[in-house]
């Protein structure tokens, strides 16, 4: 069973960081693009960041881009996704996606398997 399983979000500070986990299992994972989407309350779903577990390139949103980070640990089949200078508009519910691509893609519609999401708030 393909499982996706999220953590770390919580209620932190505009300016604060935080680290979400995404926990994968029952596919493999070198073979998968992991992606982590956000959907703020009356938004529509966003791409934020994007790894390829074969070789580790990535791919950032521009409104993210030289505040988060994301890395992938083959070993622990986990991605994570380092989020520092957060703010306001960041608050949302964060998923991770699994999508079998040779590379990396931030198009929600195209990854096969998603996370049940964590909730990241951010006070200002």
């Amino acid at each position: 069973e393909v499982q996706l399983v999220e953590s770390g979000g919580g209620l932190v500070q505009a300016g604060g960081s935080l680290r979400l986990s995404c926990a994968a299992s029952g596919f493999t994972f070198d073979d998968y693009v992991i992606g982590w989407f956000r959907q703020a309350p009356g938004k529509e779903r966003e791409g934020v960041s994007c790894i390829s577990s074969s070789d580790s390139s990535t791919l950032y949103a521009d409104s993210v881009k030289g505040r988060f980070t994301i890395s992938s640990d083959n070993a622990k089949n986990t991605v994570y996704l380092h989020m520092n200078s957060l703010k306001p508009e960041d608050t949302a519910v964060y998923y991770c996606a699994a999508d079998l691509a040779p590379r990396p893609h931030l198009v929600d519609g195209w990854y096969d398997y998603w996370g049940q999401g964590t909730q990241v708030t951010v006070s200002s």
